[in-house]
């Protein structure tokens, strides 16, 4: 398996692209509440219109919906999410794949501030 990562193009991309079983690499919490299920999540499994985040040595996995909009301006992708304690949107800045899509890079910038890179592998 090659290590490559390709960048997608972020306004031409299918939304199947973001689903999967993807594990937090990386947090910026910046001004963000410390305490809401994605600034604690580990893991973010995305499944069509669900989203389920999961914490180490937690047995709650706090379950709510997702949905990719885009901006009218651009076509940015947005990720919408609606989480119990947190409905948030964040920001595609980058999505990379390997040449197989086995291996994928996405990542976030919330209206908070935080910013969290996640990979799928």
């Amino acid at each position: 398996m090659s290590d490559l990562l390709l960048d997608i193009n972020l306004q031409n991309l299918p939304d199947d692209y973001f689903m999967g079983e993807w594990h937090v690499a990386s947090r910026v919490l910046n001004r963000n509440d410390a305490s809401t299920p994605l600034a604690q999540a580990n893991r973010v499994v995305l499944t069509p219109n669900t989203v389920e985040t999961h914490v180490s040595g937690s047995s709650e996995h706090p379950t709510g919906s997702w949905a990719v909009v885009r901006d009218e301006l651009m076509n940015r992708p947005y990720l919408r999410f609606d989480l119990p304690e947190e409905d948030t949107r964040a920001l595609v800045t980058r999505l990379r794949r390997s040449l197989d899509g086995l291996r994928s890079q996405l990542n976030l910038y919330f209206a908070s501030g935080m910013e969290i890179q996640l990979d799928r592998f």
